[in-house]
């Protein structure tokens, strides 16, 4: 029997997924608790149209993070911190602190995890730094660290 699963079912599939199940197994146990629908006519336009827009969505999503990575490919950020003599900065520059000022100078609002700074950024001069847009996509902004 054809079902689409309208919960995960363990060993089963996923919810949204149309599978083909055992008459018992559909009729004793996936039916009477709701976890599966007969796969009818009228579900499975309801299912085509639920993955149509879900496709339709995520392709939305993907062209803004494709025009927000040209927007930050162009960004660059300035610093101005106290360093050493040997170009060393006291303390460093945080992926935190990175976000900020993409805010305030460009006006790009991006969140800290997204920044992939592991150490930070502790030395003068410029660094490039990789901001993980979308699972595919990745963007690249030039940090200016300036002698205070």
């Amino acid at each position: 029997m054809k079902v689409i699963l309208t919960a995960d079912v363990k060993g089963q599939g996923k919810k949204g997924q149309m599978i083909n199940a055992s008459d018992g197994y559909a009729r004793n146990f996936l039916l009477p608790k709701g976890l599966a629908i007969v796969a009818d006519k009228s579900a499975m336009t309801e299912l085509e149209s639920k993955q149509s827009a879900a496709a339709y969505h995520k392709e939305q999503e993907k062209k803004q993070a494709m025009e927000l990575a040209e927007k930050l490919n162009e960004a660059v950020v300035t610093f101005t911190a106290k360093a050493g003599e040997n170009g060393k900065l006291f303390g460093s520059i945080t992926a935190k602190d990175v976000a900020e000022e993409l805010k305030m100078q460009c006006h790009l609002v991006i969140d800290k995890k997204k920044i992939q700074l592991p150490d930070g950024i502790k030395t003068l001069g410029t660094t490039i730094v990789t901001v993980k847009v979308y699972p595919e996509i990745t963007a690249k902004i030039k940090v200016n660290v300036n002698a205070q």
